[in-house]
């Protein structure tokens, strides 16, 4: 499932549920209507969560055609999803690992990355 988010410029996360009967042309359709994305854009992922939050589809252009990954969790176990109907939201590589192992995306306690180069260092 990260293999599908590797390398991607931009990873978006479909905040509320997401009808699972929908295939490729529904979720492009969704993207494309309701949040203004292109999802054509082969740099651009995105990551869908059903009702139960017990699975997620990954959509990803790939030159010439879609991809389209499933994830379904067992044991009562649940994605921390963000419950925001009808909104995307941004997030990192990092945060993607996050969300597979069942953490939160926002993790108040994890460091921060640190963008430090020879004209803002104090040396």
């Amino acid at each position: 499932m990260k293999r599908i988010a590797e390398g991607a410029s931009r990873i978006f996360l479909t905040c509320g549920s997401t009808d699972f009967l929908k295939q490729i042309p529904g979720l492009v359709a969704m993207v494309t209507l309701n949040f203004k994305l292109d999802p054509y854009n082969d740099d651009y992922v995105f990551i869908f969560c059903n009702r139960k939050r017990d699975a997620i589809k990954v959509l990803r252009y790939d030159r010439n055609g879609f991809v389209l990954a499933t994830k379904k969790l067992l044991d009562d176990m649940k994605f921390q999803w963000p419950r925001t109907p009808d909104e995307v939201k941004e997030i990192t590589f990092q945060q993607v690992e996050w969300l597979l192992q069942g953490l939160e995306i926002e993790q108040k306690k994890a460091h921060h990355q640190v963008k430090i180069n020879v004209k803002n260092c104090c040396f």
